[in-house]
């Protein structure tokens, strides 16, 4: 690797940036079919209650166009879907995780648009979505400042970005929570998918995330006001939220 190479961190890894989503992509591809159980089974369930408070959050209404970014299995987004009169696209980099989505939504009867693209570089013109949703896909992308930007950019005037992740535990449970992060569930990615390392990688892209307020003043820093975030489960997740005011 040449030294004049921008670097960024997979995991607790020092990479190239231009190989990182290839590495991320790799991960997904490696979990997509196992990617709900074990959501279940590292959370205890509790992404779904997660979810269903930012689907609360996104105050949705007839006549919205919503935009899911990394919808993975798309989940969140038929739960918005679901909501009278809304038009959700569903995006993912990973064209594995995009045909689980995609496939869970025609199995619910919900035929939603969807497109293969990196947040980074998002398809679509200014001020086209009323809300855009990010839900634990924000710690894996290269450059989050620039995906914060493009979600600002295709956001209309008044419009909101929900973005759902891990973050910084409450400091008394840290040290348990680090040692189930580093032992149990790569164990149980062992167990259910044959792969570890993915997630073993997980438990350390999310000690490589910004915390709560370093992502807020980053919401800031890419033109979003009204920021503000909810923690949930001591700090386990939190969700943060900016308007586009102009």
């Amino acid at each position: 690797m040449s030294d004049t190479q921008q670097k960024t961190h997979f995991g607790y890894q020092q990479v190239d940036a231009a190989e990182k989503a290839g590495r991320v992509r790799g991960v997904f591809d490696s979990v997509a079919s196992r990617y709900d159980l074990m959501n279940d089974l590292m959370s205890g369930g509790l992404h779904r209650v997660w979810k269903h408070f930012t689907v609360g959050q996104a105050a949705l209404r007839p006549g919205m166009r919503v935009l899911d970014l990394a919808t993975g299995s798309g989940d969140l987004a038929r739960a918005m879907a679901r909501k009278p009169g809304v038009e959700v696209w569903m995006t993912d980099i990973n064209a594995a995780m995009l045909d689980v989505g995609r496939d869970r939504a025609l199995n619910d009867g919900l035929s939603l648009p969807t497109v293969q693209c990196d947040a980074e570089r998002l398809p679509f013109p200014d001020k086209h979505f009323d809300r855009v949703t990010l839900a634990f896909g924000l710690r894996n992308m290269t450059n989050k400042d620039v995906a914060l930007k493009e979600i600002h950019r295709v956001l209309k005037p008044g419009g909101k970005a929900l973005v759902l992740e891990f973050s910084k535990v409450w400091e008394p449970l840290r040290r348990p929570y680090d040692a189930f992060s580093f032992n149990v569930i790569p164990a149980i990615g062992k167990l259910v998918t044959n792969d570890a390392d993915s997630y073993r990688y997980l438990a350390e892209s999310i000690r490589m995330h910004p915390d709560q307020e370093t992502l807020a003043q980053m919401f800031r820093d890419a033109g979003f006001g009204q920021v503000r975030y909810f923690n949930m489960t001591a700090g386990v997740v939190a969700l943060h939220q900016g308007v586009r005011l102009n």
